[in-house]
C-alpha cells in the first residue's frame, strides 16, 4: 500500500490536471489582489523589490518599507514549503505536496473570514505567503520545470517548445508546447474568473481559490484509490 501511495503522489504532483488547477489559482489570486487590494500583484515579488529600490532612491523610506512585508512573507513561505519536505516532518506529516495544499486552503479560508477586519497590506502579505508555498511545492509539469503563480517563464517554455516542434518536427516538443499552453490558458482563465468574482463577491471571492485547491487535493485521493485494486491484483496470494 505504501508503494502505491508514494507512486500516486509522485504522478499527481507533476500531472497536467494538477497544473491546470494550480494555474487557475495563480491567475485568480493575481486578479483578486489587483482589484481588491488596490492594483497590487501579490504573487510575484519583482515589483516589490523594484519599488523598494525606487522609493529608497527618492528618500521616501516610509513608502519603501511598505514593500518589505510581502517579500519577507514570500521568503517565509519558501522556508515553510521546504520544511514540509524534511524527513523529520514527513515522518509526522506524510506527503509534503498534500500538506502544502492543506496549508494553502486553511490560510485562504481564514483570510476570507478576516478580510473585513485586517488591512489590505496584511492581505497582500497573506497572498504572497500562499503563492510562495505553492510555487515552491509544485515545480514540475510532467517532466519540465514550470511556475503556477507567474506566467512569463511558462510563455518562454511554450514558445521555445513550439519552435522546436515546428522546425524539427519533434513530437516531444509538440507535447511540451501543448502542455504549457494549457497551463497558460488556465492562468488566463483564473485571472478572468478571479476578476469577475472579485467584482461581485468582494473579499470573500478568495474562498473560491480554497475550493479549487480542495479539488487539487482530491486528485491525490483519486489516484491512490485507483491504484489500490491494481496493487491487490499484483500481490501474490498466500498459500494456506
Amino acid at each position: 500500500m505504501k508503494v502505491t501511495t508514494e507512486s500516486a503522489r509522485r504522478r499527481t504532483v507533476a500531472s497536467l490536471e494538477l497544473g491546470v488547477l494550480l494555474a487557475l489559482v495563480g491567475g485568480f489570486l493575481d486578479a483578486y489582489s489587483f482589484i481588491h487590494l488596490g492594483g497590487v500583484f501579490a504573487n510575484a515579488q519583482t515589483a516589490n523589490v523594484v519599488l523598494f529600490g525606487v522609493e529608497a532612491a527618492r528618500g521616501q523610506w516610509g513608502n519603501a518599507v511598505r514593500h518589505l512585508p510581502p517579500i519577507v512573507a514570500f521568503m517565509v513561505g519558501v522556508a515553510v514549503a521546504e520544511t514540509l519536505r524534511r524527513p523529520r516532518v514527513t515522518a509526522v506529516v506524510p506527503g509534503p505536496a498534500r500538506a502544502a495544499l492543506v496549508l494553502e486552503i486553511l490560510v485562504l479560508v481564514a483570510a476570507g473570514f478576516l478580510s473585513s477586519v485586517i488591512p489590505a497590506d496584511a492581505l497582500v502579505v497573506v497572498i504572497a505567503f500562499v503563492a510562495s508555498v505553492q510555487v515552491t511545492s509544485f515545480r514540475t509539469l510532467i517532466d519540465w520545470p514550470y511556475n503556477t503563480t507567474m506566467t512569463t517563464g511558462n510563455l518562454r517554455s511554450a514558445a521555445q517548445a513550439l519552435y522546436v516542434a515546428v522546425v524539427d518536427r519533434d513530437a516531444a516538443s509538440a507535447r511540451k508546447a501543448a502542455s504549457f499552453a494549457t497551463v497558460i490558458v488556465s492562468f488566463l482563465a483564473g485571472g478572468f474568473l478571479g476578476g469577475w468574482l472579485t467584482l461581485r463577491l468582494g473579499a470573500h471571492a478568495i474562498w473560491v481559490c480554497a475550493a479549487i485547491l480542495l479539488l487539487a487535493l482530491g486528485l491525490f485521493v483519486i489516484d491512490v484509490r485507483r491504484n489500490v485494486p491494481a496493487l491487490r491484483l499484483r500481490m501474490p496470494r498466500r498459500r494456506r
